[in-house]
C-alpha cells in the first residue's frame, strides 16, 4: 500500500487528529468531512476502532502500510511494552527526529529534507526517511543546506524540543540522547488498540 498523499485536512478531520501539528484543521469543523459529518451517530465495531487507531498513527508519522507493519514486528523483538516500543521506534525515525528538532514545520517537510540529502547523521549524509536514529547519534544540516527557507521558517515557529533530544540552535545540531518514554509520545493515540489489531 502506498503512502497517502491526498488532502491532509480532510484526512485530519476523518481521523479526528491534527496531522499538520497546528490543530487548524479541526478548529472550524471538528468532525469528519462529507456525509460522515456531524449528524452521524454510527458506532464503530471493535475492529473498526482498532483500524481507525492504526490509521491515525500511520498517517500521523506518514508511513506506508508495509513500513508500519515491519516496524511493529521489529518492536515485538524488543524488551518492554510492545505498544510503547512500537511508538518509540516510529518516533526514532530520522524524518520524525528532524521534525522534532524544529528543522521542519511538518513531518512531510522533514521527509523532503531527508529525501533531498540535506541531513547528516554523524557527519554522513543519510537520505532514507525511515532510518532508525540510535542513542548518541548527532543530526545536522549539510553546510550548503543551512540557509534553506523552510528551515529558517521552521526555526522561527518551533521552540519545543522533546527531552530525549538536545538541540544547539547556533550549530543547527541535534543529538538523540535516549529512547523516548511513553509520556513524550502522542497522547491522543491508544496504542493498545493497534497491538490488538495486529494480534488478531
Amino acid at each position: 500500500m502506498s503512502r497517502y498523499t491526498g488532502p491532509s485536512w480532510k484526512l485530519s478531520r476523518r481521523l479526528g487528529i491534527s496531522l499538520s501539528g497546528t490543530g487548524k484543521e479541526l478548529e472550524k469543523r471538528p468532525y469528519a468531512p462529507g456525509p460522515h459529518g456531524p449528524g452521524q451517530r454510527k458506532k464503530l465495531s471493535e475492529y473498526g476502532l482498532q483500524l481507525q487507531e492504526k490509521q491515525k498513527l500511520r498517517h500521523m508519522y506518514g508511513v506506508n502500510e508495509r513500513q508500519f507493519r515491519n516496524t511493529f514486528v521489529k518492536a515485538g523483538k524488543m524488551k518492554g511494552i510492545l505498544g510503547e516500543s512500537f511508538m518509540g521506534l516510529l518516533e526514532s525515525r530520522l524524518d520524525n527526529v528532524v521534525y522534532r528538532l524544529g528543522l521542519a514545520r511538518t513531518r512531510r517537510q522533514a521527509r523532503q529534507l531527508v529525501n533531498h540529502g540535506h541531513i547528516m547523521v554523524d557527519n554522513a549524509r543519510v537520505d532514507i526517511p525511515s532510518f532508525q536514529v540510535k542513542t548518541g547519534q548527532v543530526i545536522t544540516l549539510r553546510e550548503k543546506s543551512r540557509n534553506l527557507d523552510i528551515v529558517k521558517e521552521a526555526m522561527e515557529v518551533n521552540s519545543f524540543v522533546p527531552e530525549y533530544l538536545t538541540f544547539d540552535a547556533d550549530k543547527l545540531e541535534g543529538t538523540y540522547t535516549r529512547f523516548p518514554e511513553r509520556s513524550e509520545l502522542p497522547a491522543e493515540i491508544n496504542e493498545s488498540l493497534i497491538v490488538e489489531f495486529y494480534s488478531r
